[in-house]
């Protein structure tokens, strides 16, 4: 009875594993997509940019049909971020101090996947290579390069059961790794088991910090002219720097996996010139006329210094 009992669970391993090699890499990827975004998962990450290492709890919970992730800090400064609902939240324990954010942005915490991959084979080769062992659960390895030079290649290790990512590493144009993602431990909770850890909100000091409303780009006062194939707005405001109160423009845009901020205001004396970087994070600096623009994003120099290049004051 034993025996015939694992002769067909091994028979439904190797079918589900034969399926799962029949899948392409974009078909990996759109089921890693819909994995992160409908299961209750938590585990034990680690994030490594910009020469510093984080190690932080993470969860991630569907409550009627609403995301939410949270992420715990493991060492000092200990902290608690939580994404849901149009907001995000950092509660710093050591003070009791929790500032929430509110904004329109969705973005996960761990990996940003476009909300529309159909197109992503027209900007991105992709492939799939080995399979590996991460937090000793099996993935496949997917392969997804750039086109052009404007922006980074990355590799994504996906969980062959869940089709959750376990391993996330951006490259440099020269191939060296600049940043990575990487679970140490990944569970699968139950709907009953899912939940956050429990917090006095009666006992905290909270700030909230509203952004503008967004509005069409078309209400702004400069043109783009040239951007990367691909990239699309995510939104357009108009904020006021505190406390100056010095009116600052803020164009977002992003092909999905990365994202440029391209900002506008007016220029104090000399104002800023010329090509700033840290580890992924490149920004590129011009004065137009009286204003001072500045592009910033996880993509290559060459792509913030083009943009920041193309743009013309209406």
């Amino acid at each position: 009875m034993f025996f015939r009992a694992l002769a067909v669970f091994l028979l439904a391993f190797s079918v589900a594993d034969a399926n799962d090699k029949d899948l392409t890499a974009l078909q990996w990827l759109e089921k890693m997509h819909f994995a992160m975004q409908s299961l209750n998962y938590q585990g034990t990450v680690i994030f490594l940019k910009n020469g510093q290492l984080d190690t932080m709890k993470y969860h991630h919970i569907v409550d009627n049909n609403v995301e939410q992730e949270q992420l715990t800090s493991l060492n000092s400064p200990l902290r608690i971020i939580t994404h849901k609902s149009g907001e995000v939240s950092c509660l710093f324990k050591e003070t009791s101090q929790k500032i929430i954010n509110h904004h329109s942005i969705d973005s996960s915490f761990i990996l940003n996947f476009p909300q529309d991959p159909v197109n992503l084979e027209q900007l991105y080769s992709l492939s799939k290579l080995s399979t590996e062992s991460i937090a000793m659960l099996p993935a496949q390895i997917i392969s997804i390069q750039p086109k052009d030079q404007l922006r980074y290649a990355r590799k994504i290790w996906i969980e062959t059961q869940h089709f959750l990512p376990l391993k996330v590493e951006v490259y440099n144009l020269d191939g060296s790794t600049l940043e990575q993602v990487v679970f140490t431990d990944l569970h699968i909770d139950s709907q009953n088991d899912a939940k956050f850890a429990d917090v006095d909100e009666n006992k905290l000091d909270i700030k909230h910090i509203h952004s503008k409303q967004a509005e069409p780009f078309e209400n702004a006062p400069f043109i783009l002219k040239n951007w990367p194939n691909g990239f699309k707005t995510v939104f357009y405001i108009r904020n006021s720097l505190q406390p100056s109160q010095k009116a600052v423009d803020h164009l977002l845009i992003s092909d999905g996996f990365s994202s440029v901020s391209v900002y506008l205001e007016q220029k104090d004396s000399e104002g800023m010139q010329g090509l700033n970087s840290l580890g992924s994070v490149n920004s590129y600096s011009r004065v137009l006329d009286n204003y001072q623009i500045t592009v910033l994003g996880e993509v290559p120099a060459k792509t913030v210094e083009i943009i920041a290049q193309s743009i013309i004051l209406r």
